[in-house]
């Protein structure tokens, strides 16, 4: 099991280094900056209506989990751990404990780097270690970015009140894929290569 004080020195694609680790209930200013930079299209992307704060019961949900039915990674600088990337969630569908709505936010200026990628393997790992065997989110019908992945992992989409329902089976409909394997090596602990101590 994971707990809060577990970090890992991750490379990304373009060589550069990504701390992921548990977050944390102090890190509700880190969260507060990293909403600040996301541009307002970025926001409404993720929460699908405009959000340009957050208040202090919001922050406390959002910092203050339980790890196991709430799961938050981080993704922050190596160099200055104030200075926040990306964070990817998942909470259980208290109705259905096998389904946990999903979501990952990268700050504008560490998008297309692969953080994004990174946080949901982690997620996507925590989950299924946790029991839960499908994702579930809300996107924007015209946000290919996450779309096209999504669909070439089988992610099965519904229209839902003007957005499309998402959902990924994580336990196998894109079996022997490289995000399967991604996910597996993960879960074995072989996609930290740099676990810092």
């Amino acid at each position: 099991m994971t707990d809060s004080s577990t970090e890992h020195l991750v490379e990304l694609r373009d060589g550069s280094k990504v701390l992921i680790r548990p977050i944390r209930a102090d890190d509700k200013d880190a969260l507060t900056r990293g909403l600040e930079r996301l541009s307002p299209e970025s926001r409404y992307r993720r929460f699908l209506r405009p959000v340009t704060s957050l208040n202090a019961r919001e922050l406390k949900y959002l910092t203050e989990i339980d790890y196991t039915n709430h799961f938050a990674w981080v993704a922050v600088n190596p160099d200055d751990p104030r200075d926040g990337w990306g964070v990817a969630r998942y909470v259980r569908d208290p109705k259905d404990p096998e389904v946990a709505e999903a979501a990952v936010a990268v700050v504008d200026d560490h998008q297309h780097k692969g953080v994004g990628a990174v946080l949901l393997q982690f997620l996507t790992a925590s989950a299924i270690a946790n029991g839960i065997n499908t994702f579930r989110g809300w996107v924007l019908g015209d946000n290919v970015e996450i779309l096209r992945p999504l669909e070439r992992i089988g992610a099965a989409r519904t229209p839902d009140h003007g957005v499309l329902r998402i959902e990924v089976d994580l336990t196998g409909d894109f079996e022997g894929s490289p995000i399967q394997e991604a996910l597996r090596a993960v879960a074995r602990g072989e996609f930290l290569p740099e676990p810092r101590d």
